[in-house]
C-alpha cells in the first residue's frame, strides 16, 4: 500500500493508539481503560433533590484503581457539572445498561465514610424523610487538607487508668451490674434518673465510658453544649487518663475539629465527647452511646431532615449492638416510653437516698406565707424569696434563675397596659410602591401641581397632622375599633403569677408577642384599614381607592407622634393610615425592648431606636416592663445586695464553674454554672413564664429546667420556686420525683394522641403546596390529617399527619416520595417535612 492510499482509509486507521497522560493506552474512543478488578463504583453524589436519593454507578479508571476506595471523597460529573460525592462501594458489574462516565478525580484518598457510618446516614434518613446526601452532611465535616496531610505524633500506648477508690454508681441499687455489663461486653440498655446535691454527672458518665473501654469497646458521649463538654472533658481526663478521648465542639475551629475528628476515624482514641454532631462519630468497635439531658432542644438538629441526637443513638445501639445510656436529672416522655416498652431499664436510687441530697424546695404561692405576706401575689420577689438569698450568703454562693435573657425583652404602655410596638416603616420594601400624582391637567389644558387645587390643598390639610387634645395623639388618617388591639393587652388588674400551662393569653402578655388579633386585623392600633382604632373617631369616612388623597375630614392616627413619620410616609401612616395617595404602607409592629437602665427602646424585629413613641390607645409616653429579663434581674439585686459581687451567665456569656465564695449567680436556664462545693440557696424566678408556654412539653421542660438547676444545690439547701403549689410541675419538684410526672405526661400524651405515643410529621409551606402534597402523598392506613393552619401572614400553613407507631416508617416513605415527585416536577414552592418535630404546638 502506497502513501497515496493511506487517504483512501478511514481515519482511525490511520490515528495513533490513544494514551492517558501516564502513557497507559486508552480503549478505541478515548475512554479511559477501566480498572482490572471492580470497576464500577457505586456513588452518593451531593444532590438535594429528593428524587436523585440513589447511588449513581460510574466507571473506574486504572489510575484510580489503588485510591478509589469506599468512602474516600471524590469527583464526579452530573448533570454536566462537577459535583462531590462519596464512594460507597466498587462492584463488578452495573445494572446500567449504557456506557458508564469515569470518576474525575479522588478528592483524597483517605476513607473519611466508613461502612458503619453510611448505613447509619441511610437508616436516618430513611426515618426522618430526608436524603443521604443531607445526613453524610452532618455526619462527616468539610475536609481540611493541612490537617489531613500532617501524621499524628507517636505516643505510644495510652497510659493506664488510675484507680477509682469510689464509684458514684454505688448510690443506684442497679448501677455497679450496669458497670459489670459493660465491662464484659454485653449491650445493657439503660435510662438513668441521676441524684441531686452537687454530686455532678459527668464523674458516673466517664465511670460508664471506662467500663466500656476495659470491655475492649469504644464510646460516644453526646451533651446539649459546650458548657457541658468542658465538665465531660475534664472529668473524663480524670477517670480515664491522658490521651484517651478526644472532644468535639463547634467552637475548636475547621482544622483542629477536623484533626481531632481524624483522631478518631484512624483508631487513635476510641472514646469522645461533644454536642450532637458527635452522634456521627467514628468510633471503632463502638460499645456504648450515651446521652445526657436529652430533653434538651440543642439535641435537636436544625438542618434537615431535622433528625434528634437521641434518635440517632438508639439507631446505632441498634444496629451495632452497642450499649445505651440515657440520663438526666429529669425524665422526658421519650424515655419513659423505652422503659415502658421494656427496651431499657430504669436506673433510680431509692427513695431515702434521694430525700437525704434533694434540696429542700418551698413554693412562695404557700397559703401560709402568703398569710404573713399579702403582698406576696403581686411582688415579682417575694419576702421569703428575699430571706433565703440573705441566708444563702451568709454560707456560700446563692443562684437565681431567670427566663428571659437581656434587659426589659417586652414592654407595655404605663398608662393602658397596651403592649409596645414598632411604628416605623421596614427596613426595606421589596416591591416598590408607586409615587403619588404630583401634577394634574387644568381646565386650560396646562399641567399645574396638585396642591395649587384648592380641593387638593383641603386633602393635604387633612392629612397633616393634627394633635388631639384629649388623648395627645398626633392624627393624619383613618381609624376604626380598638378591639384587634386590645386582645394582646393585658388586664391591669391580673397577676402573673397565676398565668399557669394553660394560658395562652399569659404567654402573649409575658412575652410580648402580637396576638392574633393585631397581626390578622390591621394590626389593632396600627391596622388602619382592618379594625383598628388608635384614636376617638368612631365614625371615619373611607376615602375612594380611586381617589389621589383622602377626604377632608379623613383621620389617620399618627402612631409615634411625630411629624417625621408621616412625611416619610408621603403624608400617612405607614401600616394603618392612608398616604396622600390613599395607599397603605406597611409598619414593622415588631415588639419594643429596653437594653439597658438609660437607653431608649428599640424594637427587637427591626432592630432600630424608637425614641418618639407614643401609646396608640391612650397617646401616653410612659412604659413599663411586661417581662424582666436577666441582667435587669442581676442590676435590681446588685443594688438590693451592694456589698455582693454579682456575676451573670446567659447569653452574651456562659460560665462553666464559679467559686464556692459568696456571691450572686444570675443565670439563664441552661447556663447555670456548677459552684465548688454546691449553692448555699437558689430562687427560681418567674415560674408563670415557664409554664405559661404554648408548647406540647411546656410541663415538661419546665421540671426539666428547675430540676437542672435545682441539683447544682447542696444537700438540704434552701430553694425557693415562684408557683402555685397545687401545679403538678412544683409537685415533682416538691418531691423530686420526676418519673411519676414523666409517667404522667406520656399517659395524658397517649390519651389526647401526641409524640411519643404516636408517631406525627408536619408539612410547612405556600398553602396551595400543602394541599398539593397531602392529595398526592399515598399515606399508610388509618393516617389522619390535621389541619392546614396558618402559620403567619405570609400565606404559610402547616399540616399535621398523625399515625401508629408501627406506620411511622411507612409514613415517612410516603412524604419522601412526595417530595421527590415535587422535585422531579420542579415545583417551584418547598414544602418543608418535618418528622416527630419538637415544635408541635
Amino acid at each position: 500500500m502506497t502513501d497515496s492510499d493511506d487517504a483512501l482509509l478511514p481515519l482511525d486507521a490511520v490515528r495513533p493508539p490513544a494514551s492517558s497522560k501516564d502513557g497507559k493506552p486508552k480503549d478505541g474512543k478515548g475512554a479511559p481503560a477501566p480498572a482490572p478488578e471492580r470497576p464500577v463504583a457505586r456513588v452518593a453524589v451531593d444532590s438535594p433533590l429528593p428524587h436523585l436519593d440513589r447511588p449513581f454507578d460510574y466507571l473506574v479508571p486504572a489510575t484510580m484503581h489503588e485510591t478509589a476506595e469506599p468512602g474516600v471523597r471524590v469527583r464526579v460529573r452530573f448533570a454536566g457539572k462537577l459535583v462531590d460525592g462519596f464512594l460507597l462501594e466498587r462492584v463488578d458489574e452495573s445494572e446500567h445498561e449504557g456506557k458508564l462516565t469515569p470518576l474525575e478525580r479522588v478528592v483524597s484518598p483517605e476513607r473519611v465514610l466508613t461502612p458503619e457510618i453510611a448505613e447509619l446516614a441511610r437508616a436516618v434518613a430513611d426515618r426522618y424523610a430526608g436524603t443521604l446526601t443531607d445526613v453524610l452532611r452532618l455526619a462527616v465535616p468539610p475536609r481540611h487538607a493541612r490537617a489531613e496531610s500532617q501524621q499524628a505524633p507517636e505516643h505510644g500506648p495510652p497510659a493506664a487508668a488510675p484507680p477509682v477508690d469510689e464509684s458514684a454508681w454505688d448510690a443506684y441499687p442497679t448501677g455497679p451490674s450496669f458497670l459489670d455489663a459493660l465491662r464484659n461486653g454485653r449491650a445493657p440498655r439503660a435510662v438513668w434518673s441521676a441524684l441531686p446535691g452537687a454530686r455532678g454527672w459527668a464523674g458516673a458518665m466517664a465511670e460508664a465510658v471506662r467500663a466500656a473501654l476495659d470491655g475492649g469497646r469504644g464510646a460516644v458521649v453526646v451533651v446539649p453544649d459546650g458548657k457541658d463538654v468542658a465538665l465531660a472533658d475534664g472529668e473524663f481526663e480524670r477517670v480515664l487518663g491522658p490521651g484517651r478521648h478526644v472532644a468535639l465542639t463547634a467552637d475548636l475551629g475547621p482544622a483542629e475539629r477536623y484533626r481531632r475528628w481524624l483522631k478518631i476515624l484512624r483508631g487513635q482514641v476510641r472514646a469522645v465527647v461533644g454536642t450532637r454532631a458527635a452522634m456521627f462519630a467514628p468510633v471503632h468497635d463502638l460499645g456504648l452511646v450515651a446521652i445526657w439531658d436529652d430533653g434538651d432542644d440543642l439535641h435537636g438538629e436544625r438542618l434537615a431532615p431535622y433528625p434528634h441526637a437521641r434518635e440517632v443513638l438508639g439507631l446505632r445501639a441498634l444496629r451495632t449492638g452497642a450499649a445505651m445510656l440515657i440520663g438526666g436529672y429529669a425524665r422526658t416522655a421519650e424515655a419513659t416510653q423505652l422503659v415502658a416498652t421494656r427496651w431499657a431499664r430504669p436506673i433510680v436510687a431509692a427513695r431515702t437516698t434521694i430525700r437525704s441530697l434533694a434540696p429542700r424546695v418551698r413554693p412562695a404561692g404557700e397559703d401560709a406565707e402568703l398569710a404573713k405576706d399579702q403582698a406576696a401575689r403581686q411582688a415579682r420577689l417575694p419576702s421569703i424569696a428575699w430571706r433565703a438569698l440573705r441566708q444563702g450568703l451568709e454560707r456560700g454562693p446563692v443562684l437565681v434563675q431567670v427566663p428571659r435573657r437581656g434587659y426589659l425583652p417586652a414592654l407595655a404602655c404605663r398608662h393602658c397596659r397596651t403592649p409596645a410596638r414598632c411604628t416605623l416603616p421596614p427596613t426595606r420594601t421589596a416591591v416598590p410602591l408607586p409615587d403619588p400624582p404630583t401634577t394634574a391637567a387644568s381646565p386650560g389644558g396646562r399641567a399645574i401641581p396638585l396642591l395649587d387645587q384648592p380641593a387638593a390643598r383641603s386633602g393635604a390639610a387633612a392629612a397633616a397632622p393634627a394633635r388631639d387634645s384629649r388623648t395627645g395623639v398626633t392624627r393624619t388618617g383613618v381609624t376604626g375599633t380598638s378591639e384587634g388591639s386590645r386582645a394582646g393587652t393585658p388586664e391591669p388588674s391580673q397577676d402573673p403569677s397565676t398565668r399557669n400551662a394553660g394560658s395562652s393569653r399569659g404567654l402573649q402578655q409575658g412575652r410580648g408577642e402580637p396576638s392574633r388579633g393585631a397581626a390578622a386585623g390591621g394590626g389593632g392600633a396600627t391596622g388602619g384599614a382592618g379594625n383598628g382604632r388608635a384614636g376617638a373617631t368612631p365614625q371615619a369616612q373611607t376615602p375612594d381607592p380611586g381617589s389621589p388623597v383622602p377626604p377632608a375630614d379623613a383621620k389617620v392616627p399618627h402612631l409615634n407622634g411625630s411629624a417625621a413619620g408621616a412625611e416619610a410616609g408621603g403624608g400617612g401612616t405607614y401600616g394603618s393610615g392612608f398616604q396622600g395617595a390613599g395607599e397603605p404602607r406597611p409598619a414593622c409592629h415588631g415588639p419594643l425592648a429596653l437594653r439597658g437602665g438609660h437607653a431608649a427602646p428599640y424594637c427587637r424585629w427591626c432592630g432600630r431606636v424608637d425614641a418618639d413613641w407614643r401609646c396608640p390607645t391612650c397617646g401616653s409616653p410612659r412604659l413599663r416592663a411586661v417581662v424582666t429579663g436577666a441582667r435587669r434581674t442581676a442590676e435590681e439585686l446588685g443594688r438590693a445586695f451592694p456589698s455582693v459581687q454579682v456575676r451573670t451567665s446567659g447569653r452574651d456569656g456562659v460560665l462553666a464553674t464559679v467559686p464556692g465564695t459568696r456571691a450572686l449567680v444570675v443565670a439563664t436556664p441552661g447556663a447555670e454554672p456548677v459552684a465548688e462545693g454546691g449553692y448555699a440557696a437558689a430562687v427560681l424566678l418567674d415560674g408563670w413564664a415557664l409554664l405559661g408556654r404554648a408548647d406540647l412539653r411546656a410541663a415538661e421542660e419546665t421540671v426539666r429546667r428547675w430540676m437542672n438547676a435545682a441539683a447544682l444545690l447542696r444537700p438540704g439547701a434552701e430553694l425557693v420556686v415562684l408557683g402555685d403549689t397545687a401545679l403538678p410541675a412544683v409537685q415533682a419538684l416538691l418531691r423530686w420525683d420526676p418519673v411519676t410526672h414523666a409517667e404522667r405526661e406520656l399517659g395524658d400524651r397517649a390519651e389526647l394522641g401526641f409524640p411519643p405515643a404516636v408517631r406525627m410529621a408536619t408539612l410547612t409551606g405556600a398553602a396551595s403546596a400543602v394541599r398539593q402534597m397531602l392529595d398526592e402523598a399515598h399515606l399508610p392506613p388509618g393516617a389522619q390529617v390535621l389541619g392546614p393552619v396558618p402559620v403567619d401572614e405570609s400565606g404559610q400553613e402547616r399540616a399535621m399527619i398523625r399515625v401508629r407507631r408501627s406506620g411511622g416508617a411507612a409514613l415517612a416513605a410516603a412524604l419522601k416520595g412526595a417530595s421527590g415527585v415535587r422535585a422531579a416536577r420542579k415545583t417551584p414552592d418547598v414544602v418543608k417535612v418535618s418528622v416527630d418535630p419538637l415544635d408541635l404546638i
